[in-house]
Parts: structure tokens; C-alpha cells; sequence
């Protein structure tokens, strides 16, 4: 009966005019998140997580809960759910952000909830042969994206995200903007990847152009560009490197643009041309990343330029790879190798 209740009470709100209805707790925290620029893919997480937190709860609202629903609902996820560590902290996360900027409600003992301590386990690396086996066993543009995490480091989102302009064929340098924890930095751009990346760049061309006779061609542009600069969605310089071939509609504008190609394309490909050469590591497009850094500090490159190239904030964060370096137990021959 509570439920049925609280359908129709939902039912009337929706019926009612959008002036004057109040928009719901869920409609107010997507538009604080739009507000502080999170991303799109952060706003969808956090809408995510607080829907489930209501529903444990009963659909009974947050103002309504205290800290022991907090820490009984991320029990469940480590308990019952048996979430991985960054999983249990995305939804803390989430919560604070529900509880501090939607709900302006100050929260000392959410803040002092523990976060669950992530497991510290060396990253899976490619050798270059396999590396290239995968590569190989690719065509098109999805060996050319692979290429292009595994030739730069770069992350798979990056990769994808990456404009026109941010390309220096002169200077054999790639600009990638935005990155992890909102900074720009510069990468290497491969010599063999030069005439590929043109090649794939007049392809745009093409389809750029085609758009722009149909009226559209506009592409998105991050942190209200657009309005600033009304004629840049449409310039050339700022369409993306890897535009899909069909046309989509923004799920934050409703306006129909050509967008990037879609992630889960790539990790597919990679998926299944891992499995067809039998390979057993568990390979995404985030190992190409690892191998990239690691075969660099094989071949005698500084630590910290390998840092700056891959946007570590902290030298930690890359040392860790180092680990990875080490041959047989740190290079210690076991006993049984000298009977």
C-alpha cells in the first residue's frame, strides 16, 4: 500500500505543470552535478548510486536517514554485493555529494565513515610480441585506435575524445586535453602512426563535410564553448579524430550530432582479437596503457618523464610499475634453478 501510494504521488507530480511542480531530489542532484561540470559519465554514477540508496531504504528520503543507513547500505554492497573497494568509495562519494550539495545538509559522521582500502595489485602488462599480435589481428580504425593507446599511453576515453587540433604532426606530439583529474599534458606521437592518423583524418574530412551539407556537423563542446564561440562546433579543428559513423542524439542537449566512437566498440574488438589468438592475460585497452609505460622503462627512459607523459599526479602512482620490471622474484635465481 506505501508503494502504491508513493506511485501516485508520483503519478500527480508528473501530471502537474513543469513551472510550478518542484523538481524531484534525483532532477536536483543531476542539475547540481551539471552545475559544477562534473562529467557525464560521473552524473549518470552518482545518480545511479543514490537511486539504490533510496530503494534499500525503502524509497523513504535521505533527509529522513542517518549514518548508520549510510553504513548499513555500504555493508550490503561489501558484504552481500562483495563490490570491489572503488566501487564501495564511488558510493560514499556519491552519498556526500547527495547529502552536502543537493540536501545542504552538513554530515561530520559521513565524512568519517572509513573508506574501504583498495588492494595495491601490479597492473597486467604485454610483451611487445603480444602486443603486436593483437594489433595485428585488428583492421581499420579499431588498429589504428589500439595502436594509438598503445603507441602513447593514453587512456581509452582520451584516445577517443581526441580533436583535430590536438594533433602536431610537426612537433611528433599529441596535446590531450581534459585528462584524468581535469589537466591537459602532452604525449609522444608515434612515427609509424603519422601517415595512418592522416589517412584516418581525411576520412573525417569526408564525413564532416557530408554532415555540414545536411544542416548539422555541429560537434559538442565541453564547458559551454559553444556559446562563447558559436561557430567552433562546426569548425574542423575541433571534430573528433574518431567521429562514429552514425549519428546520435546528446543526452544533455537533445541535439543530433556525430559523436566519438563508443568505448565498449573498442573494448570489444580487443576482447575478441585477444581471445582469437588465444591469449589468456585478461587484456583490455587499459593494458595497452600499462605496457606502454612499462616497455618504456625497459628501454632506459627517466621515471619522471614517463610521469609526465602518462598525467601521474603522484611518482608513486608510476613507480608501481617498476615492480613489474623485476625478473623471477626480483631477479633472484631460484635454487632450483642451479641443481
Amino acid at each position: 500500500m506505501k508503494d502504491q501510494a508513493i506511485e501516485n504521488q508520483i503519478a500527480q507530480d508528473n501530471q502537474q505543470p513543469s513551472a510550478k511542480r518542484r523538481p524531484k531530489l534525483l532532477e536536483q542532484l543531476r542539475d547540481k552535478l551539471r552545475m559544477k561540470h562534473y562529467s557525464i559519465r560521473t552524473e549518470q554514477s552518482y545518480i545511479d548510486w543514490s537511486r539504490r540508496f533510496i530503494l534499500f531504504h525503502g524509497k523513504r528520503h535521505p533527509r529522513e536517514l542517518g549514518a548508520h543507513a549510510v553504513e548499513t547500505f555500504l555493508t550490503h554492497l561489501a558484504v552481500d554485493r562483495n563490490v570491489s573497494a572503488s566501487t564501495q568509495n564511488q558510493a560514499k562519494s556519491a552519498l556526500l555529494f547527495l547529502y552536502r550539495e543537493v540536501l545542504d545538509i552538513d554530515l561530520p559522521w559521513l565524512a568519517d565513515i572509513t573508506s574501504a582500502k583498495a588492494s595495491r595489485r601490479l597492473p597486467v602488462v604485454l610483451t611487445p610480441r603480444e602486443a603486436r599480435l593483437i594489433i595485428n589481428e585488428l583492421s581499420g580504425t579499431m588498429a589504428l585506435v589500439v595502436s594509438l593507446l598503445y603507441g602513447t599511453g593514453m587512456r581509452l576515453l582520451e584516445g577517443l575524445r581526441l580533436r583535430v587540433k590536438d594533433i602536431e604532426f610537426e612537433r611528433r606530439e599529441i596535446i590531450v586535453r581534459d585528462g584524468k583529474g581535469g589537466k591537459d599534458r602532452v604525449t609522444v606521437l608515434p612515427e609509424n602512426l603519422i601517415v595512418p592518423l592522416q589517412q584516418q583524418l581525411a576520412q573525417a574530412k569526408t564525413l564532416h563535410a557530408r554532415d555540414l551539407a545536411d544542416g548539422l556537423g555541429e560537434v559538442y563542446l565541453p564547458h559551454a564553448l559553444a556559446v562563447k564561440y558559436r561557430q567552433a562546433g562546426k569548425s574542423w579543428g575541433w571534430q573528433y579524430v574518431f567521429p562514429s559513423p552514425v549519428r546520435s542524439i546528446d543526452p544533455r542537449s537533445g541535439v543530433q550530432r556525430r559523436h566519438h566512437i563508443f568505448p565498449e566498440s573498442v573494448q570489444r574488438a580487443v576482447r575478441e582479437a585477444a581471445r582469437r589468438i588465444k591469449l589468456v592475460k585478461p587484456v583490455t585497452p587499459h593494458v595497452l596503457r600499462h605496457s606502454f609505460v612499462t616497455h618504456l622503462l625497459q628501454a632506459g627512459y627517466d621515471i619522471r618523464t614517463v610521469q609526465e607523459l602518462l598525467g601521474h599526479k603522484d611518482l608513486n602512482t608510476t613507480m608501481i610499475y617498476t615492480h613489474v620490471l623485476n625478473r623471477g622474484g626480483r631477479g633472484v635465481t631460484s635454487p632450483f634453478d642451479q641443481l
